[in-house]
């Protein structure tokens, strides 16, 4: 029996490009952006990850190490972004670490998109 689709919600932090331009991503998901979408441009992390926390939100960011050590158990998780991707990869990874995966997965947890950061980790 096939995995049930699960639609995730997502915020994009304002260092990655808005929402329209993934458009694979915004397609299957419910994708908001925190500066184009919502008009939190400026706001500190720790003010974002409780933005995110309270909207049930993972958020996707290119600076996830200041926001790691913000992680909750009981809260969304993050997703890290490599900053040299381009939008097409980036857009075709999300999309297919999203769709394999359901909100337990990523609940209260870091996972980095490329492994050059999952190496950084287990150093």
């Amino acid at each position: 029996m096939p995995k049930q689709f699960y639609k995730h919600k997502v915020l994009l932090d304002e260092n990655l490009p808005p929402r329209q331009m993934l458009s694979q991503l915004n397609a299957h998901f419910d994708v908001k952006h925190i500066k184009h979408d919502l008009h939190h441009g400026g706001m500190e992390d720790p003010a974002v990850y409780k933005l995110a926390v309270s909207l049930e939100r993972i958020i996707l960011t290119i600076n996830a190490k200041d926001f790691r050590p913000l992680l909750r158990e009981d809260a969304p998780g993050v997703i890290g972004i490599p900053e040299a991707w381009s939008t097409t990869r980036l857009d075709t990874k999300l999309t297919a670490l999203l769709k394999h995966h359901s909100s337990s997965y990523f609940r209260g947890r870091y996972h980095p998109l490329a492994t050059t950061d999952l190496e950084e980790e287990a150093a």
